[in-house]
């Protein structure tokens, strides 16, 4: 064969058993195509091109979003530790191994996967984040951007593809960002759309060490309050949606010409039962607050008052076990022994 040989398309017409337009070169080897066939298809004038190293797009066009996402994730997978096979595989056989292994895709294409509008459509983004573990042996090239871990998350398959989960996501999205607008629209998407808690998010920025950034730091504080008022929100419909009685909402409690105990989110004075949402994330500087927290309820306890603490999560995830959780505590007031008299103010 010369320079001059026209190559076909689609040498191998077992590949378009395949459904797949980007392959790595262990799976063309395994679907019988060596590498000097691979390399002279895709030389400039032939059918096919390299997307990446070792990751062969079967079309002279560009790649589509899908198709630069399996290319990135081809790259950045952990190799087979031995080649499955080496004769050509049969039409519907399947891969012959799962060349994902040990990769997720993670960033702002992953929150794209996510269906996020804040985030930028998948073709606009030069770059593809993609999650490995910090032993991998690879540099970030072309459009595939390496983003090292210690541990993987368990990712959610999309469509085929494995992307990170929305907190990691979102931590890899901001290390990379600036734009304080940016960052904020992000959070507040993540909370207000329903895909994951303000304590998740916080965490995996503390963990990845944003939360020293000033930018990060005021989107965190927009984030809480937004948690908190959709918390809040949460806590008055399972009140009037499970028919429990009606309690004082947000007030303060304090012995009679005593110190203040604190406040809480729900107080049913009757029955000396209050609700506590737990909206704290786990942050920096927050050690004292959680020292804080924890005195302040056992306190209320000694004093006889059931305290009831509910998390974001248990009101998003389980509302009317939730709602029993406090029916419980209520009627359960009648074989407890009388609470000392507290003052209610408004919070």
């Amino acid at each position: 064969m010369n320079h001059n040989t026209p190559l076909s398309p689609l040498p191998l017409r077992h590949l378009a058993a395949t459904q797949r337009r980007v392959m790595s070169s262990a799976q063309l080897r395994a679907h019988g195509i060596s590498t000097a066939d691979t390399a002279a298809h895709c030389r400039p004038d032939g059918p096919w091109q390299q997307l990446l190293p070792g990751v062969c797009l079967l079309h002279p066009g560009p790649p589509t979003s899908e198709e630069r996402l399996h290319g990135v994730l081809l790259y950045a997978g952990r190799p087979p530790a031995k080649e499955a096979r080496t004769v050509p595989a049969q039409p519907g056989a399947g891969e012959p191994h799962a060349p994902y292994a040990d990769a997720m895709i993670t960033g702002l294409a992953a929150l794209a996967l996510h269906r996020f509008s804040a985030a930028p459509p998948l073709l606009s983004l030069d770059r593809i984040d993609v999650l490995v573990p910090r032993t991998r042996r690879l540099r970030s090239t072309g459009c595939a951007h390496l983003v090292r871990t210690h541990a993987l998350p368990t990712a959610v398959q999309i469509t085929g593809v494995p992307v990170a989960p929305v907190p990691r996501a979102l931590a890899d999205a901001v290390a990379q960002l600036t734009d304080a607008g940016a960052v904020r629209r992000l959070l507040t998407e993540a909370v207000r759309g329903g895909h994951c808690e303000p304590a998740a998010i916080v965490k995996e920025l503390n963990h990845a060490r944003l939360l020293g950034r000033p930018h990060v730091v005021d989107a965190v504080d927009s984030l809480l309050a937004e948690g908190r008022a959709i918390a809040e929100d949460r806590l008055y419909r399972m009140v009037r949606e499970q028919g429990l009685p009606d309690p004082l909402w947000n007030v303060d409690l304090r012995l009679p010409g005593g110190p203040h105990l604190g406040g809480v989110d729900a107080y049913w004075p009757d029955q000396a039962v209050a609700v506590e949402l737990d909206t704290r994330a786990p942050r920096q500087d927050e050690d004292a607050l959680w020292s804080e927290y924890a005195r302040k309820r056992e306190h209320l306890e000694r004093l006889g008052i059931t305290v009831v603490h509910i998390t974001p999560k248990k009101l998003r995830d389980s509302l009317e076990q939730q709602a029993a959780v406090v029916r419980t505590a209520l009627m359960a007031s009648d074989d407890r022994d009388p609470a000392a008299y507290v003052v209610v103010l408004p919070r």
